[in-house]
């Protein structure tokens, strides 16, 4: 069922937008569990077998290091690697974009609330 020249492909295009095997090695089994856990919320078993976790894990690792290489390049231009460059590599993708906007937002909104909480707390430290 596999097909010999497939693999070679796909190992030539990982080899020439990531750094070579020999000196970039990653451990395997990082996203194990939460994987599992996102598969079955997609509608898979229970407990997936082991050997279509690890790909998917190949897949997801091999895209966030590819659109990171790819911001990287972006950012380069100006010097330092932003979130609006993240934002313009996925612009086409209107359900990434629109998911991370909601996630920065609510960063944003977590970030207040903590910041007004430990102003809160200062305030009824200093009344003691």
């Amino acid at each position: 069922m596999s097909n010999p020249s497939t693999g070679t492909a796909s190992k030539s295009k990982v080899g020439s937008s990531q750094p070579s095997e020999t000196s970039f090695k990653r451990k395997r089994g990082v996203f194990q569990k939460d994987l599992q856990h996102m598969m079955y919320g997609f509608g898979d078993d229970t407990n997936p077998l082991p050997e279509t976790v690890a790909l998917v894990e190949d897949i997801v690792v091999e895209y966030v290091t590819d659109l990171t290489h790819k911001a990287q390049d972006i950012g380069s231009k100006r010097g330092k690697l932003s979130v609006e460059d993240f934002l313009y590599l996925i612009r086409k993708d209107f359900p990434k974009l629109n998911r991370c906007k909601e996630l920065l937002s609510m960063q944003e909104e977590l970030k207040q609330a903590r910041k007004a909480f430990e102003v809160d707390e200062e305030k009824l430290v200093s009344l003691d």
